[in-house]
């Protein structure tokens, strides 16, 4: 099987780059059809569904892991704003390849767009003394309108491409998707592993932190431009329009059970990963959009975490996470 796995994947002009990673696919692929063997599972059986699967558990670390940190600074909707970026950076690749005959994955162009998007809010927000989301407002506004241009022109039949983006497509994960976003996967999780005590104390004291010596701004855009990898990585399954809950949904449930930032963070993974898994299966089975699926059932499972915490409350004294609070023992201070 890992032969017949290796030979579909010749296609692609990235294959020397990628070469470790497909072959990590191709081992992953092996995993799930003896799991199929082992359980009997349908899903488990086709290769495209391996990809999806291994995207969307890559997923429920990256976003939850950014998320929290966004929550707690009351960032949220910055994932729309770059989830709308993202869709015009979808649209360019798709351009550029229909104009110019190239066959440039639209996930590394979105990667791009994603990126300069992050930084222009930031940007925009010192600059000119703006709000975060009046600069979020203006980046969003502006993505969305320059992926709509490009799709009205509709050099090569934009408009039908340009679905499975919006809305995302368990099948149309590739191997070249999958392994951008193992790359993706490895620099967030990396990033965040290195500087997690800066980026927390930013986080909840920009003063203190600058007085200390750390560059506010600079871990700003740190944590701009990783949402940014976070969006365009998610946008495979949950879609442009789905995309941002996943940053915030699973995050919010955690909230309600936890009594500190790493344990929010803990338990915010499970719930995401969770909410995937089950997302996932449903939507297969039931034919149905995956971003959706998991959606409900991620907000679904926040209601549980609602409950289960009035319910804690009302039998004991331990009090959940409010956004924005934290535990002192989460915060390290660090100078640059």
């Amino acid at each position: 099987m890992t032969q017949t796995f290796a030979v579909a994947l010749q296609s692609s002009p990235l294959d020397p780059v990628f070469a470790p990673l497909y072959w990590l696919l191709g081992l992953w692929s092996e995993v799930m059809f003896w799991l199929a063997g082992a359980t009997g599972l349908e899903l488990l059986q086709y290769q495209f569904m391996h990809r999806a699967i291994l995207v969307g558990l890559c997923i429920g670390v990256m976003a939850p892991l950014i998320g929290t940190f966004l929550v707690h600074r009351q960032l949220a909707l910055i994932g729309d704003a770059l989830a709308h970026t993202a869709f015009a950076g979808v649209a360019v690749g798709l351009f550029v390849n229909a104009v110019f005959e190239l066959s440039v994955s639209p996930y590394l162009t979105a990667v791009v767009v994603a990126m300069i998007a992050a930084l222009l809010i930031e940007v925009i927000s010192e600059a000119t003394d703006a709000y975060n989301d009046v600069s979020m407002a203006i980046v969003l506004s502006t993505g969305f309108a320059l992926g709509s241009t490009l799709i009205s022109i509709n050099a090569g039949g934009l408009a039908v491409g340009i679905n499975q983006f919006l809305f995302g497509n368990l099948s149309t994960v590739s191997a070249e998707n999958a392994a951008i976003l193992l790359v993706l996967f490895g620099v967030i999780v990396g990033t965040v592993a290195l500087t997690r005590n800066q980026l927390l104390y930013v986080t909840f004291d920009e003063t203190a932190a600058a007085v200390s010596g750390l560059s506010v701004s600079w871990y700003n855009r740190v944590m701009v431009m990783l949402t940014a990898l976070v969006v365009v990585g998610a946008m495979q399954i949950m879609g442009v329009i789905l995309v941002a809950a996943m940053l915030v949904v699973p995050v919010a449930g955690a909230t309600q059970v936890s009594r500190s930032f790493s344990e929010s963070l803990l338990v915010s993974v499970v719930l995401a990963e969770l909410a995937v898994l089950l997302g996932i299966g449903v939507a297969y089975y039931g034919e149905a959009t995956a971003g959706g699926v998991i959606v409900l059932v991620a907000v679904a499972i926040y209601v549980v975490t609602v409950v289960a915490g009035k319910t804690v409350r009302a039998v004991g004294d331990d009090t959940p996470t409010d956004v924005g609070s934290i535990s002192t023992n989460d915060v390290e201070t660090h100078s640059d």
